[in-house]
């Protein structure tokens, strides 16, 4: 499984090299599961990331729901589970491939293709929902629009005219109406011309670089498409356009081909003074094609509007902000693990377990001011417990304190442990480390420091 080889193997990847242990690395932003197909949305002061589940060990785009990270400073992500999956669309029989999450009318809807059980096609869902995290349920009971073809993104104007596009291996878009679950309008193909989106070589059928993953918005008055360019492997174009269905000017290249993944996948955000650029690789150990990654760089666009080129890198994003010990923390809000998957939480959201000796959690950045005293977390072990080690720097760092995790009986009976610490002073990045016997030793649903 997955956690299993993140405890052993190294990362390896098209130019990034990192030990699983190593300090510095925040890339990929999710290491308990593979995630792909990245969709940013900033919402009440949170960036709120939807991406696609790949199986572990596929060897196929084998999918089987959604899932659903967000973060308050870019680097620490909680995980909120799954919100959405292939049963929320009784009409849908596989494929619970790449979506987009927007928000109008106090609700969240969200964009995806799956196959339609009836017709065998690729059709587009929506979902809804009255909350970032879901759940999301089916907002219509059928598709919204079916063609076969995949990867929506949706956009809303100044205007307050939102646009639905998709396509690989076309490029198609429709009007929304206000509603969000329905269109005006006529299905409308964009045209694919070499000068909306460069010239590809070797493939008559194909003469453009545009290949699927639309990702479109509007920043100071232009219009920007970025995609995934020129199968296989994929890397990230974009163009622009002065309206919001053109025409458009090809602009060039955005991320060029790296990264263990023949494909990838684009999502394009700007939040608390930053502009941030999310993609997928396959970083992770077992990583490729099927079994990829989210990751995310920071980047600054030119004076006149164009994108940098962007490369991959292990460290990720700077923090931005500082993480508050002195409130509830879930034990799942992570920049980096070694060894942990999550579950459903019986208290409610979600819980890491499976915590073996040695695994571990490490919290960017948290801001502990003139210093805290004491750990509290809770926990629960059907086993014998373990320890719970707060560490500074590294998993193997100066130790703080440790708290013992008692046998409660059950993996979902929970109780609070409590231990003092030293050390916690200013601002520095901490680690859970989890140690005991052998086998499972407990779960951790929240910590805080006093």
């Amino acid at each position: 499984m997955l956690r299993r080889l993140l405890g052993v193997v190294a990362l390896v990847c098209a130019g990034l090299t990192v030990p699983a242990a190593a300090a510095h690395a925040d890339n990929p932003i999710v290491q308990t599961i593979y995630t792909a197909d990245p969709a940013p949305l900033v919402h009440n002061g949170r960036v709120y990331l939807y991406t696609g589940h790949d199986e572990d060990a596929s060897t196929w785009f084998t999918m089987k729901e959604w899932r659903v990270y967000s973060s308050a400073d870019m680097v620490n992500w909680t995980d909120h589970g799954s919100p959405m999956s292939l049963a929320t669309f009784g009409w849908a029989s596989a494929d619970a491939w790449a979506g987009q999450v927007v928000a109008r009318n106090g609700k969240f809807y969200w964009y995806v293709p799956v196959t339609n059980r009836a017709t065998g096609r690729k059709a587009i869902g929506v979902g809804v929902s009255t909350s970032p995290t879901g759940p999301f349920t089916d907002a219509i009971g059928r598709p919204l629009a079916e063609n076969g073809e995949i990867d929506p993104s949706v956009f809303i104007d100044d205007d307050g005219q939102a646009y639905l596009y998709w396509g690989n291996p076309n490029l198609w878009y429709v009007r929304l109406n206000p509603d969000m679950i329905s269109y005006s309008g006529a299905v409308t193909r964009i045209p694919l011309t070499t000068a909306g989106f460069g010239t590809r070589t070797g493939d008559a059928a194909r003469p453009t670089l545009y290949e699927e993953g639309p990702w479109v918005y509007k920043r100071n008055g232009l219009y920007y498409n970025v995609f995934a360019a020129k199968c296989c492997s994929e890397f990230i174009a974009y163009s622009t356009a002065p309206g919001p269905t053109g025409p458009w000017t090809y602009r060039g290249t955005v991320m060029p081909t790296q990264g263990s993944s023949f494909t990838n996948h684009a999502g394009i955000v700007d939040f608390n003074g930053g502009s941030y650029f999310f993609y997928h690789n396959g970083a992770l150990p077992g990583g490729g094609g099927f079994t990829r990654s989210v990751a995310v760089e920071k980047f600054t666009y030119n004076a006149d509007g164009t994108i940098p080129g962007i490369t991959m890198t292990s460290a990720g994003a700077p923090q931005n902000g500082t993480l508050n010990p002195y409130v509830r923390q879930e034990a799942e809000t992570i920049a980096w693990s070694s060894g942990v998957e999550t579950e459903r939480s019986s208290d409610g959201g979600m819980n890491v377990g499976y915590l073996e000796n040695g695994d571990y959690i490490k919290v960017k950045g948290v801001a502990f001011g003139a210093g805290a005293t004491s750990f509290s977390a809770r926990v629960a072990s059907a086993a014998a417990g373990g320890r719970l080690e707060v560490r500074y720097g590294s998993p193997t760092g100066t130790l703080g304190g440790t708290c013992t995790v008692p046998a409660t009986g059950g993996w979902q009976t929970w109780t609070t442990v409590s231990c003092p610490v030293s050390g916690a002073t200013g601002t520095r990045d901490v680690y859970l480390r989890f140690t005991g016997g052998s086998g499972y030793l407990f779960n951790v649903d929240w910590w805080r420091f006093a």
